[in-house]
C-alpha cells in the first residue's frame, strides 16, 4: 500500500513532467505518463513543445479543431482561453478565426472578440454569422454580469446628486431627514426636531440628468478596451435620466451612437486597428456638448498620439475650463498595467484631468462617482487604482 507522502511526491513528479514536458523526462527518474495523462501532454507539446512533431498543430483544419476539443476535454474554461490565446499568438492561427467549423469549437471570450473585431474587414461571408454570434453570446455574459450593478450605481449616484435640501412638504425624504438629525432628538418629546430636510430633488423632465460621452481609441492595441466601452456604452444608454453618446476613433471619427441599442452592432462597427489622432475625437466631442457643467465624457485611450498632441492637451485644457468632467483611463480592460504614453498621461494629470486604468469590475462605482462629482483622484486611490501624476 503507498503512503501518503510517496502518493503526494508522485503527484508532485507528475505535475512536473506535465509542465516541462517530454524533456523533463530523464531529470524526473523512470516517470511514465498514460491514459488521460498521456493524452494532456500530448495537447500540451502540440503548442507549447520546442519541436513540432507529428502531433504538432501545423496548419491542418482537422488537426485544429480537434486540438479545440481536446483542450476543452482536459482543461477548465479559464485555462482553456489562456492556451487559444496562446496558440494566436505562438503558431500564428489567426486564420482559424475566417473559419466558421473552427470558429464554433473556440470558447468565447472578451480576447477572441478583440481577435475577431480586429480581422471583420477579412471574415468571409461564409463565417460572418458564427462570428456574430461568438460576439452575441460574449456580450450577453458580460452584461449579465454588469448590467444591475451599472444600472443600480449610476440610478442611486444620480438621486444623491440631485438631493435637495429645501424641499417642499411632498418632497421630504423622511427616512434621510430623521437619520441626518437624530442628535436632535428629544426624549421627554419622544420625538426629533430637524434642523435640516433633505429632499428627493427635482428630475428634470425634458431632459437628461447627465450627459455621458464615451470617447474610444479603437487602434489596434485598444481591442479589449473597445469591447468593454461597447458593452458599458449600451447599458448606460438603457438608462433614461442620462443621454449616452458613443464615439470611436483612429485618425478618423466615427459616431456609433444610434448603434447603441445593439452592442454587437456597435462592436461590429468599429474599425480595429490605424493610427490615433485624439486631438481630433476630442474636437468632435466638443461640438456635441452642449451642457458642459453637466457632461462627463471619457477619453479612454493609451495617449500615444498620433496627431498634435500640444493641440490635444490645449483641447483637453479648453474641455476642463468649460466645466466638461474629463477622465482619461488609459485602458479599460482586466488584462494588467497596460502601456501608455507617459509624458501625456503626466501632462493630462497635470491639467486636472484623473487619468488611470480601470477594469471592468470598478467602471460602474467610476461612474457613479464621476455622476456624483466627487474628487476621481481620491477615488482611485481609495480603490487601489494607479494614477498617472503631473509633474
Amino acid at each position: 500500500m503507498i503512503d501518503e507522502a510517496t502518493a503526494q511526491e508522485a503527484e508532485r513528479l507528475r505535475r512536473w513532467r506535465l509542465a516541462f514536458g517530454s524533456e523533463a523526462g530523464e531529470s524526473l527518474g523512470t516517470l511514465d505518463l498514460s491514459g488521460g495523462d498521456l493524452s494532456m501532454d500530448r495537447v500540451l507539446n502540440a503548442l507549447y513543445g520546442e519541436e513540432k512533431g507529428p502531433g504538432s498543430l501545423g496548419a491542418s483544419s482537422p488537426q485544429v479543431a480537434r486540438w479545440l476539443g481536446d483542450i476543452r476535454t482536459y482543461f477548465p474554461s479559464s485555462t482553456v482561453r489562456v492556451m487559444q490565446q496562446d496558440a494566436f499568438e505562438r503558431l500564428n492561427l489567426r486564420q482559424m478565426l475566417l473559419e466558421p467549423e473552427l470558429l464554433e469549437t473556440v470558447e468565447p471570450d472578451v480576447q477572441l472578440v478583440a481577435n475577431l473585431l480586429t480581422l471583420s474587414r477579412v471574415i468571409p461571408e461564409r463565417t460572418k454569422e458564427t462570428a456574430r454570434q461568438v460576439v452575441r453570446t460574449v456580450v450577453e455574459e458580460v452584461e449579465r454580469k454588469i448590467a444591475h450593478r451599472m444600472v443600480e450605481s449610476v440610478r442611486g449616484s444620480l438621486n444623491r446628486a440631485t438631493r435637495s435640501y429645501r424641499p417642499r412638504p411632498h418632497e421630504i425624504n423622511w427616512d434621510r431627514t430623521i437619520r441626518a438629525n437624530l442628535k436632535h432628538y428629544l426624549p421627554d418629546r419622544g420625538t426629533v426636531i430637524p434642523e435640516r430636510l433633505i429632499g428627493h430633488g427635482h428630475r428634470r423632465r425634458q431632459s437628461s440628468l447627465r450627459d455621458i460621452v464615451l470617447c474610444v481609441d479603437q487602434s489596434g492595441s485598444m481591442a479589449t478596451s473597445v469591447v468593454y466601452s461597447g458593452i458599458f456604452g449600451a447599458v448606460l444608454a438603457s438608462i433614461r435620466a442620462v443621454s449616452t453618446r458613443m464615439v470611436v476613433f483612429d485618425t478618423a471619427v466615427v459616431d456609433l451612437t444610434e448603434d447603441l441599442h445593439d452592442p454587437v452592432d456597435l462592436l461590429f462597427g468599429a474599425q480595429l486597428g490605424g493610427g490615433t489622432d485624439i486631438n481630433r475625437a476630442l474636437a468632435y466631442c466638443q461640438g456635441l456638448i452642449a451642457r458642459p457643467t453637466d457632461t462627463i465624457l471619457v477619453l479612454i485611450t493609451d495617449l500615444y498620439e498620433g496627431g498634435n498632441a500640444q493641440e490635444m492637451l490645449k483641447r483637453a485644457a479648453a474641455l476642463v475650463g468649460s466645466g466638461v468632467q474629463l477622465v482619461c483611463l488609459l485602458a479599460l480592460s482586466d488584462q494588467g498595467a497596460p502601456s501608455y504614453d507617459h509624458a501625456n498621461a503626466a501632462a493630462l494629470a497635470g491639467i486636472g484631468v484623473p487619468t488611470f486604468a480601470c477594469s471592468p469590475d470598478l467602471f460602474p462605482d467610476l461612474m457613479a462617482a464621476a455622476i456624483q462629482k466627487q474628487d476621481l483622484t481620491q477615488w482611485a486611490a481609495r480603490n487601489d487604482v494607479v494614477t498617472a501624476r503631473g509633474d
